[in-house]
């Protein structure tokens, strides 16, 4: 299935005091991420946050991985957040955060099979980095949070490589949503303001 955010809604709706919307676009398609960031920016006047966090896996060893595997991995877990990062960046003024979701992957390769997977999480550090320079005049930060195994369809806490994972952490338990959003919401925030280009991992203690 294709990663998208989807959309269920066309106007702005009302959550909890808030205002809301929804907006279906194809995070491989250029012109689509476009359009999704200006449609947002001009449904709100502004943008202040900018929350990269679409990402596949694509697993295998690098003798049998594929090009078309590589490419798409790169283009949702990279191209994709580079397209949102430059198209936000426009509507944004001081104190805009840009947020990329990473994984502990990108610091330390577990196992086999993570090409793909590893080698697009660590450039997502490096374009994090490069944005933190490129905006930090404006007042615009940029971060990356890093999780290790978290309980999302994904990547189930009670999936068949769970147990192999938990053996790897510190605190031998799956992390959950809420821990790593978090995380976003801190970077987002105004204790979060003084913090840019940094990677800042979640992993249980895997990667210690």
């Amino acid at each position: 299935m294709a990663p998208r955010l989807e959309s269920w809604c066309s106007a702005p709706s009302v959550i909890k005091g808030g205002r809301a919307i929804a907006i279906k676009a194809d995070n491989r398609d250029a012109a689509a991420i476009d359009k999704a960031v200006d449609d947002a920016a001009t449904a709100f006047g502004r943008l202040d946050i900018l929350v990269n966090s679409a990402g596949i896996w694509r697993a295998a060893p690098i003798d049998t991985l594929s090009l078309a595997d590589f490419d798409e991995t790169m283009s949702v877990n990279l191209r994709a957040p580079f397209i949102a990062s430059k198209a936000a960046a426009v509507h944004m003024g001081e104190g805009g955060r840009i947020i990329s979701i990473g994984s502990n992957l990108a610091e330390r390769v577990t196992d086999t099979s993570l090409g793909a997977y590893s080698a697009s999480k660590a450039a997502l550090v490096g374009l994090t980095k490069a944005l933190a320079r490129d905006l930090g005049a404006r007042g615009i930060t940029a971060n990356v949070v890093h999780p290790g195994s978290t309980d999302t369809d994904m990547n189930p806490a009670d999936g068949p490589h769970a147990e192999h994972q938990r053996q790897k952490m510190a605190t031998p338990r799956f992390g959950k949503a809420e821990d790593i959003a978090g995380m976003v919401a801190w970077l987002a925030g105004p204790e979060g303001r003084f913090v840019t280009g940094a990677a800042l991992t979640i992993d249980g203690g895997a990667n210690a």
